[in-house]
This record gives structure tokens, sequence and C-alpha cells, in this order.
């Protein structure tokens, strides 16, 4: 049986070019890199004038208000000529190639994709989102170790882990679903957390669609959490009190990260 996606409300893309901006704000004071910066680190490319063509899509539980208008905004934002077909679903493939696009972004309730049809490059948002939200945590500046805490070792979470492993940190991790814990430990290497030994961290990268998931006994001052999860892992009172420098934005930085891996 397929796993679907955690979808997006309405609500979550409320005000997005806010949003943007603040993550902007945030991950250049953490990495010392904006957002952009980051992806051509992280892919080792640059948009030059791809068109992106935005398909929606009615399978399943249909067109979430404000997601394609939001992908306008975020490829905009990001520097991509973008534009929103008139007609979903197949009618609308066809309408973007036929407008010129040369990268295609959809979704449905269990896939959203980017695909370059010049270069035949195609990428998922989930192992796009985890890795870049994982390459954020890894530049924190203000690190006080190479170990990492990892909460979440799915679909997002396992390929954010692979990524900070490949990159040298000692992670250490932590997910209730114990064949997705296992599956970590075996093929990454992780390093099971035990919360009877409590160990801070500077650098925690959160991965699951659960509210306050991150315990006061991890936190160290001033630290980091590099989040794509929604509603937030952490709560505002613990976030205030260790000065938590929060990375947490719901579509835009995935999708940029789709967008640059296509390249």
């Amino acid at each position: 049986m397929a796993i679907k996606m955690a979808l997006l409300t309405p609500n979550d893309l409320i005000n997005i070019n806010k949003q943007l901006q603040e993550a902007d704000s945030t991950v250049q004071r953490v990495t010392g890199l904006d957002i952009k910066g980051i992806c051509k680190a992280l892919y080792g490319t640059s948009p030059s004038s791809e068109k992106v063509g935005i398909v929606p899509v009615t399978s399943g539980n249909g067109i979430i208000g404000n997601f394609s208008a939001s992908l306008h905004a975020i490829t905009q934002y990001f520097g991509f000529e973008s534009f929103v077909t008139d007609m979903p679903d197949v009618s609308g493939y066809y309408e973007a190639v036929r407008n010129g696009a040369e990268i295609i972004l959809m979704a449905d309730d269990y896939t959203f994709l980017a695909h370059n049809l010049k270069n035949g490059k195609m990428a998922n948002n989930q192992p796009c989102t985890g890795i870049i939200y994982a390459e954020i945590a890894s530049r924190y500046l203000k690190a006080d170790s190479k170990d990492v805490f990892v909460v979440g070792l799915g679909k997002v979470g396992f390929p954010g882990a692979a990524h900070l492993v490949q990159k040298g940190f000692r992670v250490y991790g932590y997910d209730p679903d114990e064949n997705l814990f296992q599956r970590a430990v075996s093929n990454l290497g992780v390093i099971p957390f035990n919360p009877e030994k409590p160990k801070k961290f500077s650098i925690i990268f959160e991965a699951t669609p659960c509210a306050n998931t991150i315990p006061e006994s991890v936190l160290s001052e001033n630290c980091v959490l590099s989040t794509p999860g929604i509603p937030c892992a952490i709560s505002e009172e613990l976030r205030t009190k260790y000065d938590v420098q929060v990375v947490a934005e719901p579509l835009g930085i995935g999708t940029v990260s789709m967008l640059y891996s296509v390249l």
C-alpha cells in the first residue's frame, strides 16, 4: 500500500512571500548563505532562463487551495520564470509543454515532482526536502561538534540522515516506527538515541508531521533546529528559553531544492 504525503492546507500557504523572506533571513544568519546559495553549493547548479510550468492536479483529495499560486510565488521568488496552466491534469501538462515549459512542477497525494524536459532529470520533493534541510543544519556556523540529532527517519528524514552521514557527521536518530528506525541503524549506521541518557545537541534535524517532538533534554543554548515538519516540532516556550534558531517553512525550501537538483 502506498503511503500518502503529509498534505498541506490552504492556511499553511498564506503569506508565502513573507515566510520565504523570514526563512531566507534565518538561513543566512545560521549558515552565512541564503537559500539559493545553499542550493548552488549543494547541487553545483544555477538557473539560467528555464521556464517552469505548474500543473494543478485534481486526483485523490484534489487541488489544495493556494497550492499552485504558492508554487508560482516560490518559483518567482527564487528567480525562475513560471506560469500556472489554466487546465489541470493531462490537459494541463499538454498546455504547459505547448506553452514552452522546460520544467514541469506537479503533485498528487503521493508524489510532488519536478521534471526537466530538456535534460530528462526528475526529482521527488520528499528526498529533496530532507537533503536541503539536512544541508542547512550541517552548515550551522555555531555548531559545537559533529553530532546531529535526527527525529523522524521516513521518506524525508532518511535521505536527510543519509546526507548527514555522508558529510561525516555522527548522526543520532529516533523514530517511533521500529522498522524505520532499524532501517536507518542498519543501512546508515545511525546511532540509536537513548532518552534515558540525555545528550544535548547544537544541531537538530526533524522530519515528522507531529508537534512538539523535540524534548527539552536535547536542547543546547542557541542550537539550530532545521525542520520541514508541519506543525512545528518545538514549543514556543522552549524555542524562547533556549534561543533556538528555527529554520522552518512549509513548501518553498523543498521546492527550490527540487528545481536546482534538475538543472
